[in-house]
């Protein structure tokens, strides 16, 4: 990567024209190529997936996707003659759309009893199925089902749509996004005291952006990526993409303020800060990629979108951005602020003054830094992990709607049914020649082939949190064509979301299921989309700690190779894990808890997204690797240079300290504009990752680790030599690159020298 980074510098239009036929074919080619973005559980060994197999297989109609139109009129009830008309409207022009293969109405003979009109008749729902099985229908198809149930959602008539392929339909990036960039640029003027210099990093992130949002676009048509997937992308994207260019463009005005050449310090800043930006950047790739090992296809969606976005803003700041500043010359720095020269004469002051402060009460420092963290994180011991339900969506949002009229008319429940499929002892029996299956001259009441299915289904009713178990007849939607196999539906109490509702799930398959199909030789399995995100959220949960302990472990091997020495890379890769429990704890006081949750524009209380634990850690890891290999780098060079480790850590602050800081400031706003938005998803990433940027940059890596390495003195350098001998030489800088960090206060004693004095 440094030969291209130097082919960039050398050979600037060369390297600003590839970006510009490589944008522009990539552009091109999501624009023909470009994939669907679907929502696909797949979890292997599960039981639920062994239930939506078996669904699948015997009973196909019930495994295709399906949503729910829910109506209510304001006043009377559903079989209105008004009512009636607009909602046929609806349905006749949901029936067009290219990928629905039916739509049951509500206005049929039989409609209370199969559960599509609420006994006071004042809640009415049609099922809409969609073709194609499984597989999520095309985005844009959802969108004016959405868009055909809004425009009825009118004049006395509640309309919402909801089911896992609306779910997540319309997400993308809030309009308070445009504010993080704002407040990115605001902090970088103030930085750089220059436009010119402050806009490049928001004009290379965006550029990098939008190529990966592009290659995302093409790579969706290859293999799953959730819904939600190009918005968190773009988040993750946008944050890290400023903060890679940001550091190269620092490390650029720091030479040439020393008196370097413009493309001599465009030079020195990709030899230097360009390899930290790659190094950083493969930290980030390699622990989302690390989550291919969990074998679930909708994290490693999420992965490849997040990681292909990295790698793209990662080249451009390392290439793009070189050739513009080699270009630009001293007129990177055009347009230059009042507080200008100010700023420099000033640089690293205030930093200068707390290093010290700071090496005076290191415990202190330390202690109060540790004990803030660890509060911080205590939530996470009450954690609940599971998927959030349209409950929880703002009030007029479509599923919202849908949501809350299915809670008034059939009950909380009726939102996530648990359907349990059974595989039956003997054959029941087929249907009369001539017969249609549902119809109710049709149905067979007394086959002996369902007595045991039967006694299952009233044992499920008899349990406590269920408010309903539907029985089985013969010739109905509930048996299999060949009889093999049959379907109860069992309806909580409680929404699908709810504690009660993990419970009553772990009870149905524990206890309650297995005496009765065991006495009767079924073999019965729990499945339903309720039931699919709770063994997810499982899956997930017992997988967190092993990811954890890889990542933290190839981390602590890496920064041991940047920095030969045991403690320091110990430090950097347990205090990862410290600012990742305290940003996840906060995110549990906020959605969980409901602490400031108005603030935050939280409408309701729920679990924690079972995914963001591991994407969070993926991303803050590679983050948290970069202000560590940014702070201990400098000091390193100067432990190499004078052996004295107080004055190596005070000194790397200054150097360093005031870019970790606006990087984490700008990823913080960029971060935190997403929870404004609508989508509890985003809502969650974006509020997961600005504290865990803010907790990490200002507490942990200029608080405490500063503060432990001051304690901890030489040791921080020890390294066997026999490990040295075996170890490849890896360097952010060489000595010769290394620029001596001068203490704006004073530089006459040493730091350990001082401390003596002291």
């Amino acid at each position: 990567m440094g030969a291209v980074s130097r082919w960039a510098v050398n050979k600037p239009w060369q390297a600003v024209i590839v970006w510009i036929v490589v944008l522009v074919g990539i552009l091109t080619s999501a624009a023909l190529f470009r994939g669907e973005f679907k929502d696909t559980f797949n979890l292997p060994d599960t039981e639920s997936t062994i239930a939506t197999n078996l669904l699948a297989e015997e009973f196909p109609d019930a495994a295709k996707q399906q949503a729910s139109v829910v109506f209510s009129p304001d006043t009377g009830t559903v079989d209105q003659p008004e009512v009636q008309s607009r909602i046929n409207e609806l349905i006749a022009s949901i029936e067009q759309i290219p990928s629905v293969e039916s739509v049951e109405s509500p206005f049929v003979p039989d409609a209370g009893p199969r559960g599509l009109v609420s006994e006071d008749q004042t809640v009415g729902r049609a099922t809409v199925v969609f073709g194609g099985g499984a597989t999520t229908p095309p985005m844009a198809e959802i969108m004016t089902l959405i868009d055909e149930v809004e425009a009825t959602n009118t004049d006395g008539l509640q309309v919402g749509v909801a089911g896992q392929a609306v779910e997540f339909a319309g997400t993308e990036p809030p309009k308070s996004e445009i504010l993080g960039i704002i407040v990115a640029i605001v902090i970088m003027l103030i930085m750089f005291a220059a436009v010119v210099a402050a806009s490049m990093p928001i004009l290379v992130a965006l550029i990098g952006l939008g190529a990966g949002l592009g290659i995302v676009a093409v790579v969706a048509r290859f293999t799953d990526i959730a819904t939600f997937g190009p918005t968190l992308a773009a988040m993750i994207g946008l944050g890290v993409g400023i903060d890679y260019a940001l550091f190269v463009i620092n490390r650029y005005r720091q030479a040439v303020n020393v008196g370097r050449e413009p493309r001599e310090a465009a030079l020195e800043a990709v030899n230097t800060a360009g390899r930290a930006v790659v190094f950083a950047g493969t930290a980030v790739v390699i622990a989302l990629l690390g989550l291919f090992v969990l074998g679930i296809s909708f994290m490693n969606g999420l992965a490849v979108g997040a990681a292909v976005t990295v790698i793209m803003v990662m080249l451009t700041a390392v290439t793009l951005l070189p050739a513009v500043i080699s270009l630009l010359g001293r007129k990177t720095f055009a347009g230059r602020m009042p507080w200008a020269e100010r700023s420099r004469r000033n640089e690293g002051r205030g930093l200068a003054r707390y290093s010290r402060v700071l090496q005076r009460r290191p415990l202190i420092f330390g202690g109060i830094a540790l004990i803030v963290m660890l509060a911080l994180a205590t939530p996470v011991l009450s954690m609940r992990l599971g998927f959030p339900d349209a409950g929880g969506k703002p009030e007029g949002n479509t599923s919202r709607i849908a949501y809350d009229l299915t809670t008034e008319g059939f009950g909380a429940g009726a939102n996530g049914p648990f359907l349990i499929v059974a595989e039956l002892p003997e054959a029941a029996q087929p249907c009369a020649p001539g017969a249609v299956p549902g119809q109710p001259e049709s149905v067979i009441f007394d086959d002996p082939a369902l007595v045991g299915v039967n006694e299952l289904s009233a044992t499920l009713a008899a349990t406590p949190g269920v408010a309903s178990a539907s029985p089985v007849f013969g010739c109905t939607g509930a048996v299999s064509q060949d009889g093999s196999a049959a379907i109860i539906s069992v309806l909580p109490t409680t929404g699908p979301q709810d504690e009660e509702t993990a419970q009553l799930l772990a009870t149905l398959r524990n206890d309650v299921i297995p005496p009765v199909a065991e006495a009767n030789d079924l073999q019965a399995y729990v499945g339903g989309a309720t039931a699919v995100t709770s063994d997810f959220s499982d899956v997930l949960a017992k997988a967190l700690p092993t990811f954890l302990a890889v990542v933290v472990a190839l981390g602590f091997l890496a920064l041991t190779v940047l920095f030969r020495s045991l403690i320091v890379p110990l430090i950097g890769a347990l205090t990862s894990l410290l600012s990742f429990g305290a940003a996840l704890g906060a995110v549990v006081a906020v959605f969980q808890w409901g602490n400031f949750a108005s603030l935050f524009g939280v409408t309701s209380t729920g679990p924690i997204l079972p995914f963001l634990p591991v994407m969070l850690f993926a991303i803050l890891f590679g983050l948290s690797m970069d202000y560590q290999v940014f702070l201990v780098s400098r000091m390193q060079e100067e432990w190499t240079r004078t052996g004295d480790n107080r004055l190596s850590v005070r000194r790397g602050l200054i150097g360093s300290g005031r870019v970790v800081m606006a990087a984490a400031a700008i990823m913080f706003s960029v971060f935190i504009s997403f929870v404004f938005g609508d989508d509890n998803t985003i809502k969650m990433f974006g509020l997961a990752l600005a504290l865990a940027v803010l907790f990490d940059a200002f507490v942990v890596r200029l608080i405490l680790v500063p503060a432990l390495m001051t304690l901890l003195g030489k040791a921080n350098w020890y390294l066997p030599e026999w490990l040295n001998r075996m170890l490849p030489k890896v360097h952010v800088e060489t000595e010769e690159e290394a620029e001596e960090i001068v203490d704006p206060l004073s530089d006459e004693e040493s730091g350990d020298e001082a401390a003596v004095k002291a």
